[in-house]
Order: structure tokens, then C-alpha cells, then sequence
């Protein structure tokens, strides 16, 4: 069976993709700069500030003596990163040694940040003329609401009301690679769609962003001037208003769009509209790694296989029916099981036991979470065991050949399928052979001709 992944890039491999020009000019923004310098490997980092005042080229081999022996793999990928961003400049000399110094706009910005200090992007607008801001608890709740009615839309090929105002062209847009269609029958999800649908939040968000920025450019906006405003959001504080009248057109166009996400929240005041980022905006410049945001997990699985899923979610519940047997849902819990016929429609749609134990440890109920394991290990090893059973035989289209007139014109049939590399299977006693269907009309061709 093929395994098929999604790779969710986050904004610094959005940044990485960019052309040098739009590169540079991005760390003309004190903003990305420290967003970059976030997101760095440990290593890199500390390249960058042992550079930052130095104005000259350091050559490799002086980097190389900044490491242990056995940390040099890491040293690989710490230079290989800053060179992708574009933060290090690559430099060789007439004995063709390699020399790397830091990009000078880049440590420009970042001394100054250093030495006067962060300053918000924008003021927070003063509470006497916000009033009834919402509670950062409710502010999460109504990120996730949103986000779910998203994914909902995305998904679902017979939701009759429209929960986003996101166009039906730009829908397409996150769709694809998720939906399928084929003629005169509704969309079914790919098998992509099913491992989007069990990644966590940051992960799906990750890459939903990247098919908004990925489309900027149809949308008449550059991609550059997208990140750059998306990551300065991630710069602001979750729960706080901030004047809508400070962004300029594209960003509050960009705004709209990010209130069906459930980035930020929009509110109308007598004389002034705000915005509210929540907390998937500010997480955005966060690595997919990062665990600081996971939401509180609903499930709890027991070891005769039954699960329970205490939430009220539609969402949750048709995630829940990709790999279990859904039996009822009552207001507040969903109670199903794991069975082998609903793993086996899972694994031919593509997921896999690991994606379906990983969705189970990650989202485990408080209550079970604190064990371990959070998913009892008689169910996380029948799971993979089931995965094993399923794949053990693969089946593929053939051919079967048989009542060769002479043992001579078989085993020349046989070396014709093999040197195809269509041989499957050979029975010399019996004289028969089976080949690929893809070399069955070169085969054809061969034995009709006259010997």
C-alpha cells in the first residue's frame, strides 16, 4: 500500500522558498528577523550571536572548532539552514576556502533589537473604548469553533449552508490534494485528506497556510508582503484589541480571511472596529514541534477496544469514524469502537496505524493522560498488527501464460519477462509463467513472432 504524507512547511520554509531579492527585503522587518532567529535550530542561533558583531568573514574551518567532533552533524544542518534563509552569505577565496558572514541587513536590524529593545508592531487600543473584550478562555473557544467550521466546510461534500465566507474558487484551492472527484459522483477525501484530518492543530493550520500564500499571487498580493504581515501578527498579544484603521487595505482584506480561520476576532465599537488575535495567530511563528499550544484532549480508550470521546463536536466525531465504529453520541459523548473491518477501511484509505495511535496519545483525556501509556499497549500493538496482516499480501494486475509448444520457446519467454523486470512468478516443471500487466502486449508481441 502506498504511504502517502502531507508535509506541513512552516513560514520558515516559506521564507526559505522565496526569490534572494524578496529574501532581503524581508529582513528590512525588525520582526521577521527575531521570528527567524526563533525558529532556529539551538546551533544556529548561537552562530548568529556569536557573529553578530563580527564584520568580517569567519572561514569554515574556524566554525568547525566551535563544535565537538560528535556534534558535526548538527553543525551540517545549522550552517545548510542559515544559508536557505539566506542569514549566512557563502563566500570563497582564491584557495577555495569556504567563508560565511552574516547577511548585513539582517544583523543590522537584529543589533538594534538587541540593544533598544522589542517594540510592539501596534498599540493596543486602551480599554475605555474597548469594552467587553472576550476572556482568554472564551477567545480560545471561539478560535476552535471557527477552525472546526472550517475544516467542516473543507470536508464535508453535502454541507448545504455556507459556514465561511471564503470563495467557492478559493475552497478549491485548500481542497486540492485533499478532495477527489470524480465524474457525476460527490467528492471523497484522498488519502491525504484522511491524514490531514487526524495531524494536530498547528499542523493542519501550517498547511492550509501554506496553500493561502502559495495562491497570494492569483489574488493579485505578494507572497513576501503575506508573510511578512502574517508573521508580525504572531507578534501581538492574544486577548488585546488592536485598531483596524492602522492596517492598510491588503492586510485588512488578509483580516476577513483570517476571521474563518479563527486567527483573529473582529469587533464593532460605536466610532472604531478591532481586531483580537487569538491564539493560533500567535503561535504562528512557532515551530511544528512546539507542544505549548495543544488543545485538551477528549478521548479515552479502554482496553476491550471501546472508546469514548467526551465532546460535543461534529467535527470530532467524523474524525472519530475514519478509523472506529461510531455506535451513538450523546450531547456531550460519543462512544464507539475499534474494530478490525473500521482499521481496515482506514488503512485503504491511505492511514496508518502510527498516524491513528499518534491522533489516540495526543489527544488522550486528561484523566488518561497522565499514564503510561495513555492508550493501553494491548490496542496500540493490534492496531500495528492488523497494519501487518493487511499488507502481508499485495495484489497486483497479471497475466498468466501457459501450453508452451516446447520447453526452449518457455524459458525464452521466461529471460524476455525478466529482462522487462515483468517476471512474477515462474513454474518450469508445469511450464507456466505470470507477468506484469504492464509487459503482457511486449509479451504478446514476442511469442507471435515467427521462431
Amino acid at each position: 500500500m502506498p504511504q502517502v504524507k502531507i508535509i506541513a512547511k512552516n513560514f520558515m520554509d516559506m521564507v526559505a522558498s522565496l526569490p534572494a531579492m524578496k529574501l532581503d527585503a524581508l529582513y528590512h522587518n525588525t520582526f521577521i528577523c527575531e521570528a527567524i532567529l526563533r525558529s532556529l535550530p539551538p546551533l544556529a542561533k548561537k552562530y548568529i550571536l556569536q557573529m553578530l558583531y563580527i564584520d568580517v568573514p569567519v572561514t569554515a574551518k574556524a566554525m568547525e572548532e566551535w563544535v565537538l567532533a560528535d556534534g558535526f552533524s548538527k553543525h551540517r544542518v545549522a550552517i545548510d539552514r542559515l544559508i536557505q534563509l539566506r542569514v549566512f552569505t557563502e563566500t570563497s577565496d582564491r584557495k577555495k576556502e569556504t567563508s560565511y558572514r552574516l547577511n548585513p541587513t539582517f544583523q543590522t536590524n537584529l543589533q538594534k533589537h538587541l540593544i533598544y529593545g522589542g517594540v510592539l508592531p501596534r498599540e493596543p487600543m486602551p480599554s475605555n473604548i474597548t469594552v467587553r473584550l472576550p476572556s482568554l478562555d472564551d477567545l480560545e473557544a471561539y478560535a476552535l469553533g471557527q477552525w472546526e467550521c472550517f475544516l467542516l466546510q473543507l470536508i464535508s461534500s453535502t454541507q448545504t449552508e455556507k459556514l465561511t465566507n471564503f470563495s467557492s474558487s478559493m475552497m478549491k484551492v485548500f481542497q486540492r490534494g485533499l478532495l477527489t472527484q470524480r465524474e457525476k459522483e460527490a467528492p471523497r477525501l484522498t488519502e491525504s485528506g484522511f491524514q490531514f484530518l487526524l495531524m494536530d492543530t498547528n499542523a493542519q493550520l501550517w498547511y492550509i497556510m501554506r496553500e493561502y500564500i502559495s495562491n497570494s499571487e492569483e489574488r493579485g498580493v505578494d507572497p513576501a508582503d503575506l508573510i511578512s504581515f502574517l508573521l508580525e501578527l504572531s507578534f501581538h498579544v492574544t486577548g488585546e484589541a488592536y485598531n483596524i484603521n492602522t492596517l492598510t487595505e491588503f492586510q485588512r482584506n488578509t483580516i476577513k480571511d483570517l476571521v474563518d480561520l479563527g486567527l483573529v476576532k473582529l469587533q464593532q465599537g460605536r466610532k472604531e472596529s478591532w481586531f483580537i488575535p487569538t491564539k493560533l495567530a500567535t503561535n504562528l511563528s512557532m515551530s511544528l514541534s512546539d507542544t505549548s499550544s495543544r488543545k485538551q484532549g477528549f478521548v479515552v480508550v479502554e482496553t476491550n477496544f471501546r472508546l469514548y470521546a467526551y465532546s460535543s463536536s461534529k467535527l470530532h466525531c467524523e474524525i472519530l469514524r475514519l478509523f472506529s465504529r461510531v455506535e451513538y453520541q450523546l450531547p456531550n459523548l460519543i462512544v464507539g469502537a475499534i474494530t478490525k473491518e473500521s482499521l481496515y477501511n482506514a488503512f485503504e484509505n491511505g492511514i496508518t496505524a502510527e498516524q491513528i495511535i499518534s491522533f489516540l496519545q495526543q489527544n488522550a483525556h486528561p484523566r488518561v493522560a497522565e499514564r503510561t501509556p495513555a492508550v493501553p499497549e494491548n490496542v496500540t500493538d493490534q492496531i500495528r498488527l492488523w497494519e501487518t496482516d493487511l499488507n502481508r499480501v499485495e495484489t497486483m494486475p497479471s497475466h498468466l501464460y501457459d501450453e508452451f509448444p516446447s520447453r526452449d520457446v518457455f524459458e525464452a519467454a521466461c529471460d524476455f519477462a525478466r529482462e522487462y523486470g515483468g517476471l512474477l512468478w515462474e513454474d518450469s516443471k508445469k511450464m507456466r509463467l505470470v507477468v506484469k500487466a504492464e509487459i503482457h502486449l511486449h509479451m504478446r508481441e514476442y511469442l507471435r513472432r515467427p521462431k
